[in-house]
């Protein structure tokens, strides 16, 4: 099995980040517009206070999908917001589980998110750490 160059892995990564994108820019573009209602069992008027912490939360997962897009051109060079985007996602995730476990299983929806969070997130990570070395590794040396 041959390596993909550096140019091939960065193109592959980047396919990668613009679809995991999708999560966190339609569920949080969602949430800010729907609020609490898009939750099954919440109903159609949820109290105010729980609406408004909803959509703020899902405005950060908006923002924080627009940043990971922001990523995307310069992959090899955003280590640093990337990897701060990434810790991020992972606490969520470490507080969707601790849901988890004090609550039970949530819905599908939030079952997928556990997975992207705390499996996709770190392996992205890891993904992006190895071709930002790589580009890093063939810039000659500089006087």
């Amino acid at each position: 099995m041959t390596v993909p160059t550096p140019t091939t892995e960065k193109r592959l990564l980047q396919i990668a980040v613009a679809i995991a994108c999708l999560v966190p820019l339609l569920a949080g573009g969602s949430g800010v517009l729907r609020g609490a209602e898009m939750m099954h069992g919440v109903g159609a008027q949820p109290p105010v206070d729980l609406d408004s912490h909803f959509r703020y939360l899902s405005g950060l997962l908006l923002g924080m999908g627009l940043a990971f897009v922001w990523c995307i051109p310069a992959i090899e060079r955003r280590t640093l917001l990337f990897r701060a985007l990434g810790f991020l996602a992972i606490v969520g995730g470490f507080s969707r589980l601790l849901g988890l476990v004090l609550h039970g299983v949530p819905g599908p929806g939030h079952v997928f998110g556990l997975f992207m969070e705390l499996g996709t997130v770190p392996l992205l990570i890891l993904w992006q750490s190895r071709v930002a070395r790589r580009f890093a590794s063939a810039l000659p040396d500089r006087p």
